[in-house]
């Protein structure tokens, strides 16, 4: 039998159990957790995904606002994006991609704290290696920098959207591969072959630079380092 559940509250994990009763007493249903979606300032819905003990938005953000109500600027020129100190967001290469691609935020965007919903942030590093933990990775491995693990990576790519189908995204994290803006000069790259995703550490070196997570088409693996402010790079909240 299937029935209707009303009333729900948004980004909220729900556990259920189905139940029969007859004469003989109740008998229970093995217990199922589901999630509700998230909803940004601009209106667009994220669905949501239990991963461990996080609950994760199933796609990249893309509100244009901070959830104080403040516009965070469009920047298409190459040049003025390189220059930047301040936030700032775009398509990539200046263009909207499709259903579950999200935008391209700079790390000043992320410093400014708001970017995602209430009751959602920016994940830290510490957050992010939980998730690589649960994944199979060691604890030792997730401590270090460049690509660590084995097959954590492809659990998180999306089957598709990528230039090599290896993704089996047994987690539910959808992973897209986004590519990327280069902080250097402005330049987009990569679309489909790499994926980019702030942190909201900054990185262990001073205050220059963030730490990132980085997918590859072509790898298995995650990739953890730091890179200047400037970069561009996809957003994915987490629930407080």
């Amino acid at each position: 039998y299937t029935i209707e559940i009303d009333g729900l509250n948004p980004s909220t994990i729900y556990y259920v159990r189905a139940y029969a009763r007859n004469s003989a007493g109740t008998g229970y249903g093995p217990q199922v957790a589901f999630s509700t979606s998230a909803t940004d300032i601009d209106g667009n819905i994220y669905k949501t995904v239990i991963i461990g003990t996080q609950l994760w938005m199933q796609s990249d953000l893309k509100t244009t606002r901070f959830r104080g109500g403040a516009d965070i600027p469009f920047v298409t020129d190459n040049t003025a994006w390189s220059n930047l100190t301040s936030p700032a967001c775009c398509w990539f290469d200046n263009t909207q991609q499709g259903s579950g691609y999200g935008l391209i935020y700079n790390w000043y965007t992320v410093e400014a704290g708001g970017l995602c919903p209430s009751g959602w942030h920016v994940p830290t590093d510490e957050e992010y290696k939980t998730l690589e933990r649960f994944l199979g990775m060691t604890t030792a491995e997730s401590n270090g920098t460049g690509w660590r693990g084995n097959d954590e990576g492809n659990k998180l790519k999306s089957a598709t959207t990528w230039v090599q189908a290896n993704g089996t995204n047994s987690s539910g994290f959808s992973a897209i591969g986004e590519g990327y803006r280069y902080g250097g000069d402005g330049s987009f790259n990569d679309l489909g072959v790499v994926g980019y995703w702030w942190t909201s550490t900054y990185h262990w070196d001073g205050t220059t630079k963030a730490l990132y997570r980085r997918l590859d088409s072509s790898e298995g693996r995650i990739y953890r380092e730091g890179v200047i402010k400037a970069g561009g790079k996809s957003v994915r909240c987490l629930k407080d």
